[in-house]
């Protein structure tokens, strides 16, 4: 019975001094972690590793941002007079043309009858005038009836122009250099009045046109460089000018329309596209920091400026109000000064007054 309690005795004792031994050896190593300055958080107070950049001016482009539409410089849809069928089509779908060059032909037999019958009145009214100015001319005819024969001719001659000109209507020719579109017509299609036979578009230069509110009318003008991009084309930016402003404002919108002409010379826009469109109008210097300084907060923004703590540098949290952002960095209205470090990475991980050290930067600087 006292063996038993004995060994009870001892192995409470055991267990004792193991515990305190744990205590014991815990304790000097978290004294070991926090003792140096450049082990666990990298400076004193195991501050967190950040990177910082320093504030300083950039510089930004006041623009608007707008949408417009994109036209051809000279756009029109090519339409038959008159109601006849189709003989001829000269043309491909989406060829290039230039001033004046044949599309279609259309059925042309009453007009070449009609020259005919004109010709022949014409051959007739030049013989009988010839006649009677040679007999006018020996006097065995009145002059009078050679002037009326020479005026003969000349009506003669009209109506022949005229039935040229109808004839001359039932081929339909391109009216300005440009690119056709799709077209459904074969010969043999009877088309009329406004039927479309097909599409001609002018896109040497693109026009876009796109609503300016009438507040920024006193800022742009005609010349004003701008620049637009288009979803068909990520990553591609097309520049031009503004060509001109229109006159009148519109009384619901409270905007005028403005157009600006853009070069096209690989025809990648098309007439109809919704491009976005940036209006720059100048430049100016200003307060910048990376996007990735920056946190936003509701309708707040706030950044981590590195400051001078009681035992080292601190995050300390500071309010701004951000302004444009424009390559990667955004404005800084307010809040900031000019030469203030502030954390540029990682601010998830880091808690307002926490200490800090910044890469590459001893504790003591």
């Amino acid at each position: 019975m006292i063996k038993r309690h004995f060994l009870l005795v001892a192995a409470a004792v055991l267990i004792v001094v193991m515990a305190v031994a744990v205590i014991v050896r815990l304790s000097f190593a978290d004294a070991g972690e926090g003792g140096g300055p450049g082990r666990g958080g990298g400076g004193r107070g195991g501050g967190q590793e950040v990177a910082a950049v320093q504030v300083a001016e950039r510089t930004f482009s006041d623009s608007l941002q707008l949408v417009g539409v994109a036209r051809g410089q000279r756009s029109v849809n090519i339409v038959s007079s008159t109601s006849e069928l189709i003989t001829r089509v000269m043309f491909r779908d989406g060829q290039s043309v230039r001033a004046g060059a044949p599309l279609v032909e259309l059925q042309t037999r009453e007009e070449d009858a009609d020259i005919i019958e004109a010709q022949s009145r014409v051959d007739q009214a030049r013989r009988d005038y010839e006649r009677t100015r040679d007999l006018a001319e020996r006097g065995i005819a009145p002059r009078v009836t050679a002037e009326q024969a020479e005026a003969a001719l000349r009506a003669a001659e009209a109506s022949l122009d005229a039935a040229e000109a109808r004839r001359g209507d039932r081929m339909i020719r391109a009216p300005f250099s440009g690119v056709l579109g799709l077209t459904s017509v074969t010969p043999g299609t009877l088309v009329g009045p406004g039927t479309v036979i097909t599409t001609l578009d002018d896109i040497s230069t693109i026009r876009i046109d796109f609503p300016l509110p009438e507040r920024y009318l006193g800022r742009v003008q005609s010349g004003t460089p701008i620049s637009a991009t288009a979803d068909a084309f990520a990553g591609s930016q097309f520049t031009g000018r503004i060509a001109r402003v229109d006159t009148r404002i519109d009384e619901v919108t409270r905007s005028a329309t403005a157009r600006a002409e853009v070069p096209n010379p690989e025809g990648r826009i098309r007439p109809g596209m919704s491009m976005r469109v940036t209006v720059r109008q100048g430049q100016r210097q200003a307060l910048a920091v990376p996007e990735s300084a920056v946190q936003y907060e509701g309708e707040g923004a706030f950044v981590y400026r590195v400051a001078n703590g009681e035992r080292g540098q601190i995050a300390q949290r500071v309010e701004v109000e951000a302004g444009a952002v424009e390559g990667g960095y955004v404005e800084i209205l307010s809040g900031l000064d000019a030469g203030d470090t502030v954390v540029a990475t990682g601010l998830n991980r880091i808690q307002p007054g926490a200490p800090v050290t910044v890469a590459g930067r001893s504790a003591g600087q």
